[in-house]
């Protein structure tokens, strides 16, 4: 089985009109929302192998909170600039390229295309994954490479302002 864990950078600050899309940081928010949700991850036991995420600032610092709350080491972050500006097709071709000797991944980026890949990968129901939304696809195989539209099922859908906790999901 392969589990993959979708999470969409944290809030972005928007005060500085001279800085570019890609070199907008997380704004106060953002830091905060980050490493609480990955501790909501932690809390469950909940722990990717590796992370894959996207070099815009924003999703690099989320990408380093997780990874530093978790207990991931430096080596297991992976900065793809293909996550960057990705359609749902892109990212799936990027997912169908994981190496299989990791079972659980986090995939960390940019909407549109998480929710339209979450859309496609799983009967979600979601309409829209907010700002450090995190929701983990369990799929039935032993290679990413098998990883297609609507054979992913959902296990959970967490987000900073939910009420829901993570483990009454999983139970």
């Amino acid at each position: 089985m392969k589990k993959l864990l979708l999470i969409r950078h944290g809030k972005s600050d928007w005060n500085n009109p001279d800085l570019s899309d890609f070199e907008r940081p997380l704004n106060e928010r953002g830091l905060k929302n980050a490493p609480m949700m990955a501790q909501r991850l932690l809390d469950n036991n909940i722990i990717p192998q590796k992370i894959v995420s996207s070099p815009a600032l924003r999703a690099k610092q989320t990408a380093e909170m997780f990874a530093k709350t978790l207990g991931i080491a430096d080596k297991e972050i992976q900065y793809s600039k293909e996550v960057y500006e990705a359609t749902s097709t892109d990212l799936l071709g990027l997912i169908n390229m994981f190496d299989d000797q990791y079972k659980y991944i986090a995939l960390i980026g940019h909407n549109p295309g998480l929710t339209d890949l979450i859309l496609h990968l799983c009967d979600s129901g979601m309409y829209n994954l907010p700002t450090c939304g995190m929701v983990m696809i369990h799929f039935p195989f032993t290679s990413w490479e098998m990883v297609s539209y609507e054979t992913g099922s959902l296990k959970f859908f967490d987000f900073p302002k939910s009420d829901t906790e993570i483990d009454s999901i999983l139970s």
